[in-house]
């Protein structure tokens, strides 16, 4: 098996053990209504508070999606949009800076140079459409994304692929608790779609960049 893989592996059973451990009490601690009054509770500082909660979902089995309809019902869809968004990313780039604390040495060694060279290569071209794809699930986008520190992905790269998924997600969700309702099974489908198509156009426009 692809050295890779089991880095991945490892990253994904470390998010799935922290969700069979705390997933059910934070599930009720910030469901929709409560979320909604904890977000209340902070005047004036509450959309940053609701964007560092979806920040913390790197380590803690927060419910982003229930937050990001949150923030939209308690600040409206652009605002609450934009708290969401921001949370997203930031939950992004935190989890490519937790794979980046392994020295690139170290992969190299334990994941063998030509395993990492495509692994590198896999996720600087058009792998980043993964990462796009990945904001709207559970678990993935936090393996992925250290996994693409572990390996280097350019992080120009990763932050355009990041906010392709997390812009669309955002403001979806957001859009959807500002309407007081429930998630649809649309918004979904939606979430997973526009980021991979943001992705594609946004890859000619990187390659120019180069």
């Amino acid at each position: 098996m692809n050295r890779i893989v089991i880095v991945f592996l490892v990253f994904a059973a470390l998010v799935i053990g922290v969700w069979l451990l705390w997933g059910g009490r934070f599930e009720e601690t910030f469901g929709f209504d409560a979320t909604v009054a904890w977000l209340r509770a902070r005047p004036g500082w509450g959309g940053l508070a609701g964007a560092g909660l979806l920040v913390s979902d790197l380590l803690l089995p927060v419910p982003g999606t229930v937050v990001m309809s949150a923030l939209g019902y308690v600040y409206g869809v652009v605002a609450g949009g934009l708290f969401a968004v921001a949370g997203s990313v930031g939950a992004g780039i935190a989890g490519y800076g937790v794979g980046r604390l392994m020295p690139e040495k170290v992969a190299r060694r334990w994941i063998g140079e030509g395993d990492f060279e495509r692994s590198r290569r896999l996720f600087s071209g058009g792998g980043g459409w993964m990462i796009a794809l990945s904001r709207a699930l559970p678990v993935l986008p936090e393996a992925l994304s250290c996994t693409a520190g572990v390996v280097r992905m350019p992080f120009g790269r990763f932050v355009v692929a990041v906010a392709c998924g997390s812009v669309p997600t955002g403001l979806i969700f957001a859009g959807i608790g500002a309407a007081g309702q429930q998630a649809p099974g649309w918004a979904m489908v939606l979430s997973l779609v526009i980021p991979v198509l943001l992705w594609l156009g946004a890859r000619p426009l990187l390659k120019q960049a180069r």
